[in-house]
């Protein structure tokens, strides 16, 4: 375990990271300097380079390419743990089996040849049941670590802050916060990217995760859809004001253009999108119960302190940005 203010016990040791421009990978960069590693981030150009790696060291390269993985990652220097937090931008098949799956593989076969003995690897908790994918492209890669020998975290956390937070804008513009359904068909416990950053980096030294598939969420109670958009008027001072699209409407968008990409192969990636848009709108991003079968706050970890009402306020007051995916559904 790391000690109580968050550093590392065992000295500096050295960690490479991949999937270091998003915002977790951003945030467990941050924690893994905080706790005094040795961190180098793998980066796939120099224009992409955020000022929040300040105190990594960067290198260049291509993770589809096995030799720029290889030679430019990993070099001829060895490192004593990978953490990945590598994910496709769009959802779509093509670019999740490229970078959830082929690109996550080479990483954990470039990490075995050179003797990299332990990856922390973020997936996402809702390949508990895969429909996607995008999903079956990480549990590929779930497969490929476990079979591969090194001591693995896989970390499955839930819903993240920004992609909850799409409606601030609209609800600002006096428009109706949209549910699907009645809003309550869905709950999850939001965790945001500091928790979730510390969490991943602790599984470095933390053993008892180590050779574990890891479920996490924020804390506080499981929140439905109704209950976040409750709150964000609340927050504004406006009587709710909410919009019900049909689930059924979603189903049969989704349906339509599964049918017609096989005659138009170019509606295949707004298909998959669209069926994105379903799982989410109809699915819990909580652990599953497996006693029950069910979705079950009492079955899900909860880690950190940061809370998605607390985000909201900070985006209102203009203290945090929303920084969404390029397959938000809102």
């Amino acid at each position: 375990m790391t000690d109580g203010d968050g550093s590392n016990p065992t000295g500096s040791k050295r960690v490479l990271v991949f999937g270091a421009t998003g915002t977790i990978g951003r945030a467990t960069t941050a924690a893994l300097v905080a706790q005094g590693y040795e961190v180098t981030c793998f980066l796939r150009k120099p224009a992409e380079t955020p000022a929040s790696l300040s105190g990594a060291l960067l290198r260049y390269g291509d993770v589809t390419d096995k030799a720029s993985i290889r030679d430019n990652a990993f070099g001829d220097a060895p490192f004593d743990a990978v953490i990945s937090c590598l994910a496709s931008r769009t959802g779509a098949p093509a670019d999740a089996w490229a970078i959830d799956h082929r690109a996550t593989v080479n990483i954990i076969e470039a990490a075995h040849a050179s003797g990299t003995p332990q990856m922390a690897l973020l997936s996402a908790i809702c390949v508990q049941k895969p429909r996607l994918a995008f999903q079956h492209a990480k549990l590929k890669a779930e497969e490929a670590l476990i079979a591969s020998g090194l001591t693995y975290s896989i970390v499955r956390p839930t819903a993240y802050f920004k992609s909850l937070a799409g409606q601030i804008a609209r609800v600002q513009q006096g428009k109706p916060y949209l549910l699907f359904g009645d809003g309550e068909l869905t709950a999850c416990t939001p965790i945001s990217d500091r928790d979730l950053g510390t969490y991943m980096a602790e599984c470095l030294t933390a053993k008892e995760r180590w050779n574990q598939i890891l479920p996490i969420g924020g804390p506080g109670p499981e929140l439905t859809p109704k209950a976040m958009g409750q709150h964000l008027f609340d927050l504004l001072g406006q009587t709710p004001k909410f919009k019900h699209v049909p689930v059924g409407m979603m189903r049969a968008i989704a349906g339509g253009l599964g049918a017609a990409s096989h005659i138009v192969p170019p509606l295949a990636a707004k298909a998959e999108f669209a069926r994105i848009g379903l799982y989410y709108a109809t699915e819990s991003m909580l652990a599953i119960n497996q006693d029950t079968g069910e979705y079950d706050r009492d079955a899900t970890p909860s880690t950190g302190r940061d809370t998605l009402f607390d985000y909201y306020a900070a985006v209102l007051r203009g203290d945090a940005t929303v920084e969404r995916g390029d397959h938000s559904v809102f």
